[in-house]
């Protein structure tokens, strides 16, 4: 691992357990191996290495949405809500050291006064709402999603999954328990009432509208 990389891996885990504003340097250099002196010539100051974390977050959500989407097969855009709800779960999962910084209070105290940090928030946001977003779309475009805003509704969805990563993160309540649910809830919440629920047959595979064969 490139001695850069392996710095921003041991921000990133000291960032999420202790805080921006309690992790040392002296402790990255402890964890890494590299004498603070080397850590200064990759970054200017602990706040550069923050940010940089907070780019990468930004620059790696959509690959990763697609690589995730490229696996499955997906029928409607309400099947893609449903995906895409699945996919921040996993993102929270694999990235669990991002997301507790993300959920902490240093990023929005910093954004206040550094305007690249505000940009950067921001954009990150906008990317995971964009997901929710799109898969809307696509549903208002085959029928199964119903003639709502689409930006609200995908802020809304948006709202609803990510406080059940809060709810995780701080062990208040397992959201694996409440999985059914929220998908139950967003379906419920999009759904074009005007059309036909669907089912599928395990043999066959072949969707008809329930009430129908």
């Amino acid at each position: 691992m490139k001695k850069r990389d392996a710095i921003l891996q041991a921000a990133t885990y000291f960032f999420s357990r202790k805080g921006f504003k309690d992790t040392s340097m002296a402790e990255l250099s402890k964890a890494t191996g590299a004498a603070e002196g080397t850590i200064f010539y990759h970054f200017k100051n602990k706040q550069e290495i923050f940010l940089t974390i907070l780019r990468n977050l930004r620059d790696e959500i959509l690959p990763e949405f697609e690589k995730y989407e490229a696996e499955k097969h997906v029928r409607t855009g309400l099947d893609l809500v449903e995906e895409s709800i699945s996919f921040y779960l996993y993102m929270a999962s694999i990235k669990e050291d991002l997301f507790s910084i993300l959920h902490q209070r240093y990023p929005y105290e910093l954004a206040e006064e550094n305007p690249e940090c505000r940009e950067l928030l921001e954009s990150i946001y906008e990317a995971f709402v964009d997901i929710f977003e799109n898969a809307i779309r696509k549903g208002q475009q085959d029928g199964s999603i119903g003639p709502w805003h689409t930006r609200k509704s995908a802020m809304i969805l948006f709202a609803m999954v990510d406080s059940m990563v809060r709810f995780r993160m701080y062990n208040l309540y397992d959201i694996a328990s409440l999985y059914n649910e929220m998908i139950a809830a967003g379906r419920r919440m999009l759904e074009n009432r005007d059309m036909p629920v669907w089912r599928t047959s395990d043999s066959d595979g072949i969707y008809t509208p329930e009430g129908v064969g």
